[in-house]
């Protein structure tokens, strides 16, 4: 049975916000929850430890241990459970944590939009000061952007980066990630990396952690199994230092590793011991949606333009081409169903949607025939 083929009766007696926030004839595509059953391990140790009535504190090193095993069999990357990470809340409250243990009020943290919004949140909301660096029109790091920056006015202090990057779903290369380390290592910059996405990836692509490219050793990653196993009602994240980096891991505020739910804990742990598989099959539905996203885009509405990229289960989607004042708007409040909108990821994007295809391919379907219907209804 496909993990995406939940009812979508039973999804609508959901109360997270991705099935609250629209009336119920909107059809939700927008935040990043998946349209699955919770991961039966996960479930299970969940279920037991409140069987038992161990819903107390969370203890030991397991959730780490259960990433290195992880990162060990998938990339090739050992890391040591208990000299380089540490259990956090999760990812952008990691990326706070780490930006206040690596930069001061005032400083200034690059970013690449279009970018998840809670980027732009995270730098000015603890007092730091964003540069934009874009990314190229074909989707990939401007090289030559960030050295600029690096090297500018106004000698940021960090660059966060988003890998595989959310909405566009690019996987950067090891060759990318390399130059960025040799860029930050030459302008004094520490990388932070969001790598939540990085189980999410296309059959046949490879992600590259940002820690197993020359220079990794100087980064830190803010990481989770939320994402790939939809656990984000169970916060739960890692911090993890480069060989280099430990000396960050002793800088992090104090309540930093104390935002960890033992639920959240038992149920990220076993969803990284025993899930690997169910993500592989996973990716393989979301592969196909991708494809037949394309492919009704094509065939009903030509002018509406997306090129299905290797990561995430987002769709980054260009609506231009239909002229429509606020398209994303337009098709929830005409077409009712909601996507995320462009202007939250970039102001030069407000004519594109983020689509979550994290769902049964007849809803993908649907989607796109309410789409279609919007617009000849105008005609």
């Amino acid at each position: 049975m496909a993990l995406l083929s939940v009812p979508l009766d039973e999804l609508r007696r959901r109360t997270s916000l991705k099935w609250r926030l629209y009336p119920d004839d909107v059809l939700p595509m927008w935040v990043a929850e998946m349209d699955t059953a919770m991961f039966p391990a996960a479930h299970e140790a969940v279920m037991e430890a409140c069987r038992i009535g161990d819903t107390g504190y969370p203890w030991g090193t397991s959730y780490a241990e259960a990433f290195a095993e992880m990162s060990a069999q998938r990339w090739n990357l050992e890391l040591s459970p208990r000299g380089q990470i540490r259990r956090a809340g999760d990812v952008m409250n990691s990326i706070a944590a780490i930006l206040e243990a690596t930069t001061n009020p005032g400083d200034a943290v690059v970013i690449n939009p279009p970018i998840y919004p809670p980027f732009r949140q995270v730098v000015s909301g603890y007092g730091r000061e964003i540069v934009e660096v874009p990314l190229t029109a074909d989707r990939r790091l401007d090289l030559d952007g960030l050295a600029e920056a690096f090297a500018g006015p106004a000698t940021p202090r960090a660059f966060l980066l988003c890998s595989p990057h959310n909405p566009t779903g690019t996987i950067h290369t090891a060759a990318e990630l390399t130059a960025v380390m040799e860029l930050a290592q030459a302008h004094s910059v520490q990388v932070i990396s969001d790598e939540i996405h990085g189980r999410l990836i296309d059959p046949g692509e490879d992600f590259v952690p940002l820690l197993s490219v020359p220079g990794g050793e100087r980064a830190v990653v803010a990481t989770s199994a939320g994402k790939a196993w939809n656990l984000a009602g169970f916060k739960a994240g890692l911090i993890i230092a480069g060989s280099e980096a430990r000396e960050i891991l002793d800088a992090l505020p104090p309540m930093a590793q104390q935002s960890t739910g033992h639920l959240a804990n038992l149920a990220h742990t076993a969803a990284l011991r025993y899930g690997q598989e169910w993500v592989d099959e996973l990716m393989v539905e979301v592969a196909a949606n991708k494809r037949l996203f394309a492919a009704e885009l094509a065939a009903k509405l030509p002018l509406v333009r997306y090129q299905p990229a290797p990561g995430t289960y987002l769709a980054w989607v260009d609506c231009s081409g239909l002229d429509l004042p606020d398209p994303v708007r337009h098709f929830r409040e005409l077409g009712r169903v909601a996507f995320s909108a462009g202007s939250n990821f970039a102001g030069s994007h407000r004519q594109w949607a983020r689509v979550n295809l994290a769902c049964a391919p007849e809803i993908v379907t649907e989607a796109v025939d309410r789409m279609a219907a919007s617009i000849n209804d105008l005609e």
